[in-house]
């Protein structure tokens, strides 16, 4: 592993129709490994940069900022899954890549998940992280979902993060392991946190997937249409998306490999890089 904030790593702006996407791009050789950080505080650095140089050893790995998030353009679109689905041919496009592995965190492993069931032949191995779109309904979900759609409220709770207390009171709901906030993670997640816009593209996300009933995107009744090699790592002290969830959806995908991260929450690339790094060489190497 590299010392945090040491990224071996280039940083390029790929051309995505009229927005101009900001990359980290890593690896010279190998099959290519395109890595999707979550919603929330969160950024392609703040998700993979710990993992990055590892998994560049044998692929060439790009990680974007999507759009709405870190250094990329925040456009005035619909920010909903299928909008970053369809964000993602474009995007894998543009870079001239037909075909790679997909590895997504929470959000981004909704839209990793996503674009395999409407591109299976385009995608050679998928890798789920503590994955959002795997539960019919977050916890909590009534109160949740008022906490959404309350006017004022979410522009309110973002307000009062822009601090460094309150980031890292943030983290500690997202990572379990001692140790694992540090505070050069607090400086990276508090510039992420107070970009000019960076809560509008999560706002109108949540917007989008909080309904009365349940979450909009739930793929666990078309997991037995997945036949792409699949792992789905897991933290086991994860609260926003339970473990259960987890061990449905290896159930539901044929063939699925099931991991788990001891002790780590909703991050476990950040609360274990290490075990993720083994894990995801492994997986990414076999076969």
């Amino acid at each position: 592993m590299f010392p945090e904030g040491q990224m071996h790593m280039n940083e390029q702006y790929v051309t995505v129709g009229s927005w101009r996407i900001h990359t980290f791009c890593a690896g010279e050789r190998g099959s290519a490994v395109v890595l999707l950080h979550g919603g929330g505080v969160d950024s392609a650095r703040l998700s993979w940069e710990l993992l990055i140089p590892a998994l560049a050893r044998e692929h060439r790995v790009f990680a974007p900022d999507l759009p709405g998030y870190g250094e990329s353009d925040h456009p005035q679109m619909d920010y909903t899954t299928e909008s970053y689905i369809a964000f993602l041919e474009r995007f894998l496009d543009a870079l001239g890549l037909q075909r790679g592995s997909l590895a997504g965190i929470s959000m981004g492993g909704a839209i990793a998940l996503g674009f395999t069931l409407a591109h299976p032949e385009r995608v050679e191995k998928l890798a789920l992280l503590d994955s959002y779109g795997l539960q019919r309904a977050a916890a909590y979900h009534k109160l949740s979902y008022l906490f959404v759609r309350a006017p004022g409220v979410n522009a309110l709770s973002w307000a009062l993060m822009r601090n460094r207390p309150a980031i890292r009171y943030t983290l500690g709901a997202l990572l379990k392991r001692p140790g694992a906030i540090t505070p050069a993670l607090v400086e990276l997640a508090y510039r992420e946190a107070t970009r000019p816009g960076a809560n509008r593209a999560w706002t109108a996300f949540q917007n989008s997937e909080m309904t009365w009933n349940g979450t909009r995107t739930c793929y666990l009744d078309r997991l037995g249409e997945i036949h792409t090699p699949t792992l789905i790592l897991h933290g086991t002290k994860d609260s926003a998306v339970p473990p259960e969830c987890a061990r449905q959806a290896a159930a539901r995908i044929p063939g699925a490999r099931l991991e788990w991260i001891e002790g780590a929450g909703h991050w476990p690339q950040r609360d274990d890089p290490a075990g993720v790094e083994r894990v995801l060489t492994a997986f990414l190497r076999d076969g």
